[in-house]
C-alpha cells in the first residue's frame, strides 16, 4: 500500500498491545517500539531464527514458549513479539538474559521489564499479523490460513485412523478428568460445542477459518502445561457435547482418552494446537455418521450406534430388534419412516464405510477385511463394495494409496 506510515502503525499496535514491535529492511534494524523498558531486546538471542522468516505471515515460538509474530511485505519485515499467554518464571528470564549477553547489574531490570509485557494469545498476535498482511500485501488471510497444516492434519488423521483400525481404542476410560476452571468465552465454547453435538462438520469448518482469539484461563505456570490443560478442558466438554449429540458414552469417552494421551506425548505447542483441531473435527465427523437428518430419533440413533459396535458381526435386523426389544417388522417400518430410508441399505452402507476406511489406513487385504466385516464370503464384499462405493475394494486402495 502506498504512503503507509509504517512506524505509525507500530506504534498504534505496540501502544495497544503492550508488545514491541519492529521494523527491518534488507535485515537492518530500522525502527523499534516498546512501551516497556528493556535493557536488551530479547529477539536477540533468536535474532537468525526470526528474521529468515520469508513467508508474508510466519511465527516463531522460543524453547520458553514466547512468540515473535512476522509480516513481510512493501520490502520490510515487521516483528512484534515477545509475548506469553502465561509468565516465565525467573530462572527462565534469567537465562534469556544470559542469552541476550545483559550484563549481570541489568539482568534484574530486563526481568522486571519482561513481566510487564502483557501476556497475549498466539492467535491474538496472528490476527494482528493478518491485519498488518492486508495493509502491505493486500492478502486477506485467516487464523486457519497460518495455524491449521493440511499436511499434518492428513498426518494425524492416518495416525489415528491406523489406530483405531488396529483396536487400540477398545478399552474403556476408567477414570475421571479434573474439573479445570475456564475462563474461556462462554458464547464462543457453546458455539462450537453446538457444531460437535449437531454433527455440522461444515459449519464447523466455516467457522474455523474466522476463529476469533480467546484469552484462556490461567490453567498452569508454565506455558506447555497450560496448552495441555486446555486441550484436557477441551477434550472434556467435546466428549460431553458428542454425548448429547448420540454418541456412544463409553465410545466418547475412550476416545478423550486416547486424545489426551497423546497430547500428554508432546512437546510442541504448534502439534498441541493440530490436535486438538483434529480433535474436535473428528468428534464432529463421529457425531455427523450417528444422525441421519438434523433432528435423528432416539431409534435412529440407537440403530447406528448398535451398528457401529457390530461392525465386525454379520449384522441383522432381528439381532437389533432383539436389542432394541421391538419386532423385526415393527423396527424395519419405524426406522424407514424416521430414518428415511432402508435399515438393510443402511446396515451395508455402514460397513462399506468401514472398509473404506480399513483399506485406505491398513494394509489389510481385502479378503481379511471382509472376514473382518462379517460378509458370508469375499465375492459378497466385493458385490456390497461396488453397489454403495462404485467401484472394487482393490480399485478403491489404489487410488487412496498412502
Amino acid at each position: 500500500m502506498k504512503n503507509t506510515d509504517y512506524q505509525y502503525l507500530c506504534n498504534v499496535i505496540g501502544n495497544l498491545t503492550g508488545v514491541p514491535i519492529r521494523i527491518y529492511r534488507e535485515g537492518e534494524l530500522v525502527y523499534y517500539h516498546s512501551v516497556v523498558d528493556l535493557p536488551a531486546d530479547p529477539l536477540t538471542a533468536f535474532t537468525g531464527e526470526i528474521l529468515s522468516i520469508t513467508s508474508h505471515i510466519g511465527y516463531f515460538i522460543t524453547p520458553h514458549f514466547h512468540y515473535y509474530g512476522v509480516v513481510n511485505g512493501d520490502g520490510r519485515k515487521i516483528v512484534i513479539g515477545p509475548s506469553i499467554q502465561t509468565r516465565n518464571s525467573d530462572q527462565a528470564l534469567k537465562e534469556l538474559a544470559f542469552r541476550c549477553d545483559v550484563s549481570a547489574d541489568e539482568t534484574n531490570d530486563f526481568i522486571a521489564g519482561m513481566k510487564n509485557i502483557i501476556p497475549m494469545p498466539l492467535d491474538s498476535i496472528l490476527q494482528i499479523l493478518c491485519t498488518m498482511n492486508y495493509i502491505m500485501n493486500g492478502e486477506k488471510l485467516g487464523l486457519s490460513d497460518i495455524r491449521i497444516y493440511d499436511s499434518e492434519q492428513q498426518e494425524l488423521k492416518e495416525q489415528l485412523e491406523s489406530q483405531r483400525a488396529n483396536a487400540d481404542y477398545d478399552t474403556p476410560p476408567e477414570r475421571y478428568y479434573e474439573q479445570f476452571n475456564v475462563h474461556n468465552t462462554l458464547a464462543l465454547e457453546q458455539t462450537i460445542m453446538n457444531f460437535v453435538r449437531r454433527g455440522d462438520t461444515a459449519a464447523l469448518k466455516e467457522w474455523i477459518s474466522d476463529i476469533p482469539a480467546v484469552r484462556a484461563g490461567v490453567l498452569a505456570s508454565d506455558q506447555l502445561r497450560q496448552s495441555k490443560n486446555t486441550f484436557i478442558v477441551t477434550a472434556t466438554l467435546v466428549s460431553r457435547a458428542a454425548i448429547r449429540g448420540g454418541m456412544d458414552v463409553s465410545d466418547a469417552l475412550s476416545l478423550s482418552d486416547a486424545y489426551i494421551q497423546k497430547c500428554e506425548l508432546l512437546g510442541d505447542l504448534e502439534r498441541i494446537t493440530n490436535l486438538q483441531y483434529h480433535m474436535l473435527f473428528d468428534y464432529t465427523e463421529q457425531v455427523e455418521k450417528l444422525r441421519l437428518g438434523k433432528t435423528p430419533s432416539k431409534l435412529v440413533l440407537d440403530v447406528t450406534n448398535y451398528i457401529h459396535h457390530h461392525l465386525s458381526e454379520p449384522v441383522s435386523i432381528e439381532e437389533i430388534a432383539k436389542a432394541l426389544f421391538l419386532s423385526r417388522s415393527r423396527l424395519s417400518v419405524k426406522f424407514k419412516q424416521e430414518a428415511g430410508e432402508n435399515l438393510v441399505d443402511f446396515i451395508l452402507q455402514e460397513k462399506t464405510r468401514e472398509a473404506k476406511r480399513l483399506l485406505r489406513y491398513t494394509d489389510k487385504s481385502a479378503a481379511a477385511i471382509s472376514a473382518y466385516l462379517g460378509f458370508s464370503s469375499q465375492s459378497h464384499f466385493s458385490r456390497v463394495f461396488k453397489k454403495y462405493a462404485d467401484c472394487l475394494p482393490n480399485e478403491y486402495r489404489k487410488r487412496h494409496n498412502r
